[in-house]
């Protein structure tokens, strides 16, 4: 009832696209300047809302697509355009303004979604799916995949506030930056996949 290769397959490519390494200077970044407690509860709250995106997608992602008329090409580039918005607000300091660090639950969006729901573990999940069927053990390792995956991503981000106690407030400036500069860099990088896949397709 378990197929070991179908669940290390998924989970790797997930772990590849969702980065739990990469998304902890996210993170810290887009917490900073709340009390841990609070910065404990935004995690398990992206942690949450990933999951429940990337389950619905699971479920029903190629439904809803095709309702909406939306192409996954189109998806990946609006979740870009997302991601440079944030990335622009990091690397321009606008984080540091208090309604930016105190009102907006950066918990749903970015980092739940686009950051680790993604285009990319969207559209690779709904694949997974379709793939595993109607098999009860490929359809169980599929799910299982998942829900390591993000309790991977919990458990990352969770630990990574230890990193903020021994780099101060300089450290942070300094890892706000360096996450605009990453999370620039993907959005880019997912309009291009988005517009090249368009232009492959026509």
């Amino acid at each position: 009832m378990f197929d070991s290769a179908v669940f290390g397959s998924l989970f790797l490519t997930l772990f590849v696209i969702m980065d739990p390494p990469g998304i902890t200077p996210i993170f810290l970044a887009l917490t900073s300047g709340r009390p841990a407690k609070v910065q404990r509860r935004m995690a398990w709250q992206a942690v949450a809302v990933a999951f429940g995106v990337i389950t619905v997608f699971g479920i029903l992602g190629q439904q809803i697509l095709d309702y909406l008329h939306v192409s996954v090409p189109a998806l990946m580039i609006a979740g870009g355009l997302l991601l440079l918005l944030i990335a622009l607000d990091l690397l321009t300091g606008k984080t540091d303004e208090p309604k930016q660090t105190k009102d907006v639950n950066v918990a749903l969006v970015p980092l739940g979604m686009p950051l680790l729901a993604g285009p990319g573990a969207i559209v690779s999940v709904i694949l997974a799916v379709q793939n595993a069927g109607g098999a009860a053990a490929e359809q169980i390792s599929v799910w299982a995949a998942i829900v390591a995956m993000h309790a991977v991503l919990w458990l990352t981000m969770r630990h990574s506030l230890l990193i903020i106690r021994l780099i101060k407030d300089g450290g942070v400036v300094l890892v706000t930056r360096l996450a605009g500069m990453m999370l620039s860099a993907i959005a880019v990088q997912q309009i291009i996949n988005g517009i090249t896949q368009v232009i492959q397709g026509t």
